[in-house]
C-alpha cells in the first residue's frame, strides 16, 4: 500500500491526488507511531517498530521517500520530512544506513535548511537532529555541506540566546555535528565559526526576568563551547581552540558573564566549568583568567572571589565543585600560578595590614574548618598548587601558623597531621591524607620533615595495623600509601627512620602481605574509578566526594612502586638508588640537550626573522641605489651640458676688465689652484736636489771603482757587491727621473688647467658654481654608494651562506613531500579504478535490463502470458480490497 501510494506521488499525478495520497501515507504511520508512543512500556508487538521495518525492508521506499522531501510543494514536502524523522526515531542505524548508500541522500536533506517556509525549514533540523545521531560519516558529509554556516545563520536570524526553540533546536543538531568529531571541529575552527559565537554571549547589563528557554538557550551555547575544549579531544585541537577564543574575545565575554549580578545559578556553574576547560592547559588563557577582578571595592581578583564561594559551605554543592574545578584547571600545568598561590602563604608576602584575604589564606581556613566539605576541597586545591612542582614542595614546608595566643606557631605540615590524629570526619582525613600524599611525593625533604615528628610513624601504622570497618578501609589505604611513600622517597638521613628500619617495622607491627592489601583498598574503591574517568569533579551528593581525579594517577603510578619497594632487600635499595642516580644524571644531560635545542630554534627563528628584515632592507637599499644611480647620471648629464656651454662662451667672450667681476669661479679657487702649483715646484725642486745627490754618490763610486780596478787581482765577493750596490743605485735613479719626469708632466698639465681657468673664470656663468658643487656633491655621494655597496655585498654573502643551510632543511622536507604525494597519487588511481569497475558495473545492469525487456517483449508477442511488476502490485490490491468487503458483509 505505502509502495502503490508512493508510486502515485512520484509519476506526477494530478496535484490534488499527489498531495492526498501524502498526508494518507503520513497518518498512516503517524498512527502507529503515536500508538507507540502512548503505551509507556514497551512492548513486543511495537506498532510502530513494525512499520518501520515493513518500510524500509525495501530500500526503495526510502528512496523513493528521499525524492519526495525534494519535491517544492508544501503538501508533499512537508509530510514526507515528518515520515522520515519518525522513521529515524523508530529504526534509526538501519535508516541512516540507508540514506548513506543513496545517491547524494544526505545532500538532499540539507536543502531542507535553505527553505522559505519555517516550518519546513524547522523539521528539517529536527530531521537532521536524527539523522547525525552517533554516525560520524553523515555527520562529516552534513559539516561539509555548509551546515554550520546555516545554522549559525539561523541562531543569528532567530535572536541568539534571547530566541526561541528553533535555536535550541539548532544547538543540539551543531552538538551532534561536533561531539566526538575530530574532524569536524577542526572544520569549524578553521572556517572561523568560533568568531561567531561571540554574540551569544553578549548579556545585557539588566540581568534579570530570564525565561526559561534564554536560560536553556545559553545552557546549550556554553556546552557547546565546552565540546571544542574538552580534555578528551586531542591537545593539539584542544589548544588551537583555546587560542582562537582568547583572541576572538569570547573568553573575555564569559569572565563578564562570570563577574556578573543577577545570572541564574546553573547558568553560572555551567560558565565556571566552560571557562574552566577554555583556560585548562592554555598558558595564555590562565594569564589572562589571573588578571580577571571582581567590580568591588576595592577589586578583588577572580579567583579570590571563587575560592569563598568553594570554602563556605551555604553555597550549592554543584557551584563548589566548579569551582574547584576552575582553580584546578587554572593550576593544571601552569608553574606560575602554583608559584603565585604558595607565594600568599609564605611569611614574606603576607599582607600585614591584613585588609585583603588572599588565596593562601582562604585555602587555609578551609582546610581547618569545621566543614568537612571545605576541609577536602581545600586540601585537594592545595594538592594541585604543589603538583609536579619539587620546588613549591619545599618552599610550602616554611609556612607557620598561629594555632591559638599564647602557644608557639607551627608549621603548616605538622597542623595537617595533628588534625589527622585527631580523629576528624573520613571526608577530612581522606582530604588531608591526598594533601600529604602528593606533597611528600618526590620530595625527600619534606619526607624527612615528616619523619622528623616521633608521633607520624606509629600514628601510620597503628592506622593500618587495625582491623576496621568499611568506611575506615579507605583511610587504611591512604595511610599504607603515605607510609610506602615516606619509604621510598627517603634519602636515610634519620638514622631511627631509614628505609630498612621502617621496613622492619612494617614487616613486625602489619605484615607485608597485609600492608600491601590495605594498599589494594584505595584502586578497588568504587569512588577511585568514577573518579579516575574523567578530569571534572562530578558528584551525586557531598558523600560522595572522595577522590580528585590527579590524585588517582599519582596512586595508579605509586601503587605497584611501593609494593616492590617493601618486599626489596638494602642490597637491591643500593642498586636501584645507583640506578637511580644515573638515570638523573642521564635526564639531567636530555634536560640540558632539550635546553640547547630549544635555544637553537629561538636563534633559528630569529635567523630566519633577521634574513627577513635584512632581505627586505637589501631590496629597499638597491632601490636606493639604482634612484641615486640615476641621479648621479642626470647630474653629469647635466655638468657635460654646463661644459659645452661654457665652451662655446669662452669662444664669444674675449674681454678681461671684468675678470674678478664675474659670477662663476671665484678668485678664491684660482689662488687655491696657484698654492698648489707652488707646492708642486717646490717638490721638483726638492727631487731634483735629491737627484743630484745621487749623482754625486754614483760618480764617487764610479772613481773609487776605476781605483780599485788598478788593484791586482780584488777578491770576487767585493766585487760582486760593488756591482750589486751599484745597480740598485742605478734602478733608484731611473725611478727618480721616472717619478720626476711624471710630477712634471702633472705640473704642466696643472698649468694647463691654471690657464683655461684664468680663460674661463673671465666668461663663466652663474651656473657654472653651482654645477662644479653638484659635481663634489656627487663624487661624495658616488663615494657613499660604493661603501654601501660593498657592505651590502658582505652582508648578501652572509645571508646566501644562510640561505644553503636552509635550503639543505628544505630538502629534506621536500622528500617526505615527495613520497606522500606519490602515495596520494597511487590512492587515488585505485580510487580511479574502482569508479571505473562500478560504471562498468552499472552498465552491464543497463544492459541485462534492456535484455530482459526485450525478451518480455517477445514472449508477449509469441503469446506467452508474462507478469509485469505492476500488475503484480494492482493485483496485491485488488485482492485486499475483495477480502475487506467480503469482511464488511459479514
Amino acid at each position: 500500500m505505502t509502495g502503490g501510494m508512493l508510486y502515485v506521488l512520484l509519476n506526477h499525478s494530478p496535484r490534488n491526488t499527489a498531495w492526498r495520497s501524502a498526508y494518507r501515507l503520513w497518518n498512516i504511520s503517524s498512527t502507529f507511531f503515536r500508538q507507540t508512543e502512548e503505551n509507556l512500556p514497551k512492548q513486543v508487538d511495537d506498532l510502530g517498530s513494525q512499520f518501520t521495518e515493513i518500510f524500509i525492508k525495501q530500500q526503495e521506499n526510502v528512496t523513493l521517500l528521499l525524492t519526495l522531501v525534494e519535491e517544492f510543494d508544501f503538501h508533499v514536502r512537508w509530510p514526507g520530512v515528518k515520515l522520515l524523522t519518525s522513521l529515524l526515531k523508530q529504526q534509526g542505524p538501519q535508516v541512516q544506513q540507508i540514506i548513506l548508500v543513496s545517491p547524494m541522500g544526505v545532500s538532499r536533506l540539507m536543502d531542507l535548511l535553505a527553505d522559505s517556509r519555517e516550518v519546513i525549514r524547522n523539521d528539517g533540523v529536527l530531521l537532521l537532529q536524527q539523522l547525525t545521531k552517533s554516525n560520524a560519516a553523515i555527520q562529516k558529509i552534513v559539516a561539509f555541506e555548509n551546515a554550520f554556516e546555516r545554522l549559525l545563520d539561523i541562531i543569528t536570524e532567530e535572536g541568539n540566546s534571547d530566541g526561541g526553540i528553533v535555536v535550541e533546536d539548532c544547538l543540539l543538531l551543531l552538538q551532534n555535528l561536533l561531539k566526538n568529531n575530530n574532524s569536524n571541529q577542526n572544520f569549524f575552527k578553521e572556517g572561523s565559526y568560533i568568531q561567531r559565537m561571540k554574540p551569544w554571549f553578549e548579556v545585557g547589563d539588566d540581568n534579570c526576568g530570564w525565561s526559561a528557554q534564554k536560560v536553556t538557550n545559553l545552557h546549550l551555547m556554553l556546552q557547546l563551547v565546552r565540546v571544542l575544549v574538552s580534555p578528551t579531544n586531542p591537545p593539539g585541537a584542544t589548544s588551537s581552540c583555546q587560542k582562537a577564543m582568547f583572541h576572538c574575545g569570547l573568553l573575555q565575554q564569559l569572565c563578564m558573564i562570570l563577574m556578573a549580578t543577577g545570572v541564574p545559578a546553573d547558568i553560572l556553574t555551567e560558565t565556571i566549568n566552560t571557562v574552566s576547560e577554555v583556560i585548562r592547559g592554555c598558558q595564555m588563557n590562565q594569564d589572562y583568567f589571573a588578571s580577571v577582578n571582581a567590580p568591588s571595592n576595592p577589586p578583588r581578583p577572580a579567583i579570590v572571589v571563587l575560592l569563598m564561594s568553594m570554602v563556605n559551605e551555604r553555597q550549592p554543592f554543584v557551584l563548589r565543585c566548579a569551582v574547584l574545578y576552575c582553580f584546578q584547571c587554572f593550576l593544571y600545568k601552569n608553574q606560575k600560578g602554583q608559584g603565585e598561590i604558595v607565594s600568599t602563604l609564605l611569611p614574606s608576602t603576607i599582607d600585614a595590614t591584613g585588609n585583603s584575604v588572599s588565596a593562601g589564606q582562604l585555602l587555609c581556613g578551609g582546610l581547618f574548618s569545621t566543614d568537612s566539605l571545605s576541609n577536602w576541597c581545600a586540601a585537594v586545591a592545595l594538592a594541585h598548587a604543589l603538583q609536579e612542582n619539587a620546588t613549591l614542595k619545599e618552599q610550602l614546608l616554611r609556612v607557620q601558623l598561629a594555632t591559638s595566643i599564647g602557644n608557639p606557631p607551627v608549621s603548616l605540615l605538622q597542623q595537617c597531621t595533628n588534625i589527622l590524629s585527631q580523629g576528624s570526619k573520613v571526608q577530612t582525613r581522606v582530604g588531608l591524607l591526598m594533601l600529604l600524599c602528593t606533597w611528600l611525593s618526590n620530595c625527600s625533604i619534606a619526607v624527612t620533615h615528616f619523619l622528623h615528628n616521633p608521633a607520624n610513624v606509629p600514628f601510620l601504622t597503628g592506622q593500618i595495623a587495625e582491623n576496621l570497618g568499611e568506611e575506615e578501609q579507605l583511610v587504611q589505604g591512604l595511610c599504607a600509601l603515605l607510609l610506602g611513600i615516606s619509604i621510598y622517597y627517603n634519602d636515610n638521613s634519620l638514622e631511627n627512620y631509614r628505609k630498612e628500619k621502617l621496613k622492619q617495622l612494617i614487616e613486625k607491627r602489619i605484615g607485608r602481605e597485609n600492608f600491601i592489601e590495605k594498599l589494594g583498598f584505595i584502586s578497588k574503591h568504587e569512588l577511585y574509578s568514577r573518579a579516575a574517568q574523567k578530569p571534572q569533579p562530578s558528584f551525586s551528593s557531598p558523600d560522595h566526594m572522595m577522590f580528585d581525579h590527579e590524585f588517582t594517577k599519582l596512586v595508579k603510578e605509586l601503587e605497584g612502586v611501593i609494593s616492590k619497594a617493601i618486599y626489596k632487600s638494602s642490597e637491591e635499595d643500593k642498586k636501584e638508588e645507583e640506578v637511580k642516580k644515573t638515570l638523573e644524571q642521564h635526564d639531567n644531560i636530555v634536560t640540558h640537550y632539550k635546553k640547547v635545542i630549544r635555544e637553537q630554534d629561538q636563534e633559528l627563528e630569529e635567523l630566519k626573522q633577521r634574513i627577513n628584515t635584512l632581505t627586505s632592507q637589501n631590496e629597499q637599499l638597491q632601490a636606493t641605489v639604482t634612484q641615486q644611480v640615476s641621479q648621479i647620471q642626470q647630474h653629469k648629464d647635466q655638468y657635460n651640458l654646463l661644459k659645452v656651454q661654457l665652451g662655446k662662451d669662452t669662444q664669444h667672450h674675449n674681454s678681461h676688465s671684468d675678470t674678478f667681476q664675474m659670477n662663476g669661479i671665484q678668485t678664491e679657487e684660482v689662488s687655491k689652484l696657484k698654492e698648489e702649483l707652488e707646492e708642486w715646484k717646490n717638490k721638483h725642486e726638492l727631487l731634483q736636489g735629491q737627484l743630484w745627490e745621487k749623482d754625486s754618490v754614483i760618480e764617487k763610486l764610479k772613481s773609487s771603482q776605476l781605483e780599485m780596478g788598478t788593484t791586482e787581482q780584488s777578491s770576487q765577493t767585493s766585487r760582486s757587491g760593488g756591482l750589486e750596490h751599484n745597480n740598485e743605485l742605478q734602478k733608484e735613479l731611473e725611478m727618480l727621473r721616472s717619478q720626476i719626469q711624471l710630477q712634471s708632466a702633472e705640473i704642466s698639465k696643472l698649468q694647463i688647467e691654471n690657464q683655461k681657468l684664468q680663460v674661463m673664470s673671465t666668461t663663466a656663468d652663474h651656473v657654472l658654481g653651482d654645477s662644479s658643487a653638484r659635481a663634489a656633491n656627487n663624487s661624495e655621494l658616488e663615494g657613499q654608494l660604493e661603501q654601501e655597496i660593498k657592505e651590502l655585498k658582505s652582508e648578501v654573502k652572509v645571508l646566501s651562506e644562510e640561505k644553503e643551510s636552509l635550503k639543505q632543511h628544505l630538502d629534506s622536507s621536500s622528500s617526505t613531500v615527495a613520497i606522500l604525494q606519490d602515495e596520494k597519487s597511487k590512492l587515488q588511481q585505485e580510487v580511479a579504478e574502482s569508479k571505473k569497475e562500478q560504471d562498468d558495473l552499472l552498465v552491464l545492469l543497463a544492459d541485462q535490463d534492456q535484455k530482459l525487456s526485450a525478451l518480455k517483449m517477445k514472449l508477449k508477442d509469441l503469446g506467452v502470458p508474462v507478469e509485469d511488476e505492476d500488475d503484480i502490485e494492482s493485483g496485491d490490491q485488488g485482492d485486499e480490497d475483495e477480502d475487506g468487503d467480503e469482511e464488511e458483509q459479514d
